[in-house]
């Protein structure tokens, strides 16, 4: 029996699917209010099971007969407000889990994120070795996720048998126009401003194949980017506005204007009681340079990526259809 947290999720439903399709036998958590994905209503040999990643008694019940768990719940949130208490779930969500795969001798292959992962040096690519400097970081979503690795290498330490994904920019056409897929719609609508920044960008299908084949490994006690391609976002958001036949975004938004828009989000957010259009972290992010090396996992497993190219005129039909 597989074990899946976070598949009412994009990347767990896919995950999920690609099981399913396997035909491997899979329980799958949800919360109470969480919502069965369209992808995965076909599949009645899924066992949905509600469990909140808190409660450690509905997790026991959770893995009774589990073999191998795949992570990828996390609660995602751009509010300061919700930073605390998002670290706080995130980081004792991973630790029950951790230690109940621990007492069951249950492999266990953690989603974490690039959000992770720290800079490298300018023309550098960044590795598994670069590290989150913590102490410097504001970013709440990062700071789970680093410190939810933590969780899962104490658990290596302790003896148990785990692998860490971080996963860069994931797109795919079920992302409709939530997460990643909000890029798409707000090229889609009229953007008229590029970014000078740079990406890692990986089809969620490529991630759950990766994800399939190192729990299937003997490999254990390692950390994996998991990155298809590079990807600056003015050649790229081009490419979507092709995908839209639209014309493509013209004007550089240079550093000091993002952080005017993301301020001036803030402010917005803050009167309409919303989360804002584009936060701090993004703003920074979009005019960083971020290339990641992902010669690791291809060494692992000899996964050949789907071409984002591919990916993107996928998306772009999907949405216009």
């Amino acid at each position: 029996m597989i074990l899946i947290t976070g598949a009412t999720g994009f990347l767990g439903a896919e995950l999920a699917k690609q099981l399913a399709d396997k035909g491997e036998t899979i329980r799958c958590t949800k919360r109470e209010t969480s919502i069965i994905p369209m992808l995965l209503l076909p599949y009645t040999q899924i066992q949905w099971v509600v469990a909140d990643m808190l409660d450690v008694f509905a997790l026991e019940n959770a893995l009774d007969g589990v073999t191998q768990v795949y992570h990828c719940a996390a609660w995602v949130s751009l509010r300061q407000a919700e930073k605390a208490p998002m670290i706080h779930t995130n980081v004792n969500s991973t630790a029950n889990l951790v230690n109940l795969c621990l007492d069951r001798d249950i492999k266990l292959v953690h989603v974490s994120s690039i959000a992770a992962i720290g800079q490298a040096k300018p023309g550098e690519l960044i590795t598994e070795n670069h590290h989150l400097d913590i102490a410097a970081e504001n970013d709440g979503y990062a700071i789970s996720k680093l410190e939810s690795e933590m969780e899962v290498w104490r658990g290596i330490a302790e003896g148990l048998d785990a692998v860490i994904v971080n996963p860069s920019l994931i797109i795919g056409a079920n992302a409709g126009t939530e997460g990643s897929g909000q890029l798409f719609e707000t090229v889609r609508k009229g953007l008229k401003f590029y970014t000078e920044g740079t990406a890692g960008f990986v089809d969620v299908e490529d991630v759950a194949k990766c994800m399939i084949a190192l729990m299937e490994s003997d490999i254990t006690g390692q950390r994996y980017i998991i990155s298809a391609e590079n990807r600056n976002y003015k050649e790229l958001t081009a490419e979507i506005a092709k995908g839209f036949n639209i014309s493509p975004p013209a004007k550089l938004a240079k550093p000091w204007m993002m952080e005017l828009a993301w301020r001036a989000a803030a402010a917005y957010a803050y009167l309409i009681r919303k989360s804002p259009a584009i936060d701090k972290v993004a703003a920074q992010s979009a005019s960083q340079v971020k290339d990641f090396d992902n010669s690791k996992i291809r060494s692992a497993i000899a996964i050949e990526f789907k071409p984002i190219s591919r990916s993107i005129i996928e998306i772009c039909e999907r949405l216009a259809s």
